[in-house]
């Protein structure tokens, strides 16, 4: 185990069994951070996982759509650990809909998770947060740097992610306490891959074309993570780092937002854009980066 987040804490919230919180989680623990798991429905495998390792962790159920239950997990977190050096702002939801179609109750639902629950989160644990040295991690994406067609709100709460963290980061720079962005681009987890099985040929070759070096998988997020959250980036504030993606980045028109006419059936090229999926870290995912 690294000891780089020896006697420090992280607060992570949207932790699930799979997926790139409980990758984050796994991985800062290896680094040797404390946990505070906050979730929507309690992540039992990966607690075993934990336990296995004698990881120190509580975890707790959270609506981060809800001032006082945010209140109520950093408590729980204070309470446990006396601290919160790292927080992690993970949780987040998307409801693929063309802008016509949106409706307010799923406009309002991506903004209040993805953007006001950051900030819920935020603002509860300021007054706990170590200084110096505290850091805010955001989870966006690169939908909130660039379009997609189906994804005006999910883009519109991730860029005002983005927004938030830079005026954060000049807020908390005083107290040399830092807040960064972790955008990635597409990333394999079951959810993307239930999108994907409704994709063409021709969408799977779009996908192909917009991440020159692959789909990510959530190791290469939690690699980002952590060392963002480490004293190695000690100098880095208010930015947000693309995972994935390059410049022109365009997901497929359709697909995303639904199956589309005569679908096909999986076929080669889906099947390899699935080949770097992992179901545990790889031998370098206890590395820094």
């Amino acid at each position: 185990m690294s000891s780089r987040f020896d006697e420090k804490v992280a607060l992570l919230t949207g932790v699930g069994d799979r997926g790139i919180g409980s990758a984050i989680a796994e991985r800062l623990a290896a680094d040797g951070a404390a946990l505070v798991l906050l979730w929507w429905e309690r992540p039992r495998r990966l607690i075993a996982r934990l336990e296995k390792k004698g990881v120190p962790f509580v975890d707790a159920r959270c609506d981060v759509t809800n001032q006082a239950s945010a209140d109520a997990a950093i408590d729980a977190g204070m309470s446990e650990f006396g601290q919160i050096d790292i927080l992690v702002n993970n949780a987040g939801v998307d409801i693929p809909q063309l802008t016509e179609e949106i409706t307010d109750a799923a406009w309002s639902q991506q903004l209040d998770v993805n953007l006001t629950g950051a900030m819920r989160m935020v603002r509860a644990a300021l007054p706990y947060l170590s200084q110096p040295g505290g850091v805010v991690v955001n989870i966006t994406s690169v939908l909130g740097m660039a379009g997609c067609p189906g994804y005006a709100a999910y883009s519109a709460s991730k860029s005002g992610l983005i927004g938030l963290t830079r005026s954060l980061a000049l807020e908390l720079a005083p107290q040399r306490q830092r807040a960064v962005c972790v955008s990635p681009a597409l990333v394999h987890t079951p959810m993307m891959h239930r999108h994907l099985d409704s994709l063409t040929h021709e969408m799977i070759q779009q996908v192909h074309t917009a991440h020159p070096l692959g789909m990510g998988t959530v190791h290469d997020v939690a690699n980002a993570v952590a060392f963002l959250a480490s004293d190695e980036a000690s100098w880095i504030t208010g930015v947000s780092l693309p995972l994935g993606w390059v410049e022109g980045f365009a997901l497929p028109s359709q697909g995303f937002t639904g199956p589309p006419a005569g679908a096909m059936t999986p076929s080669p090229s889906r099947q390899e854009i699935r080949e770097t999926e992992t179901s545990e870290p790889p031998p370098s995912a206890t590395a820094k980066p």
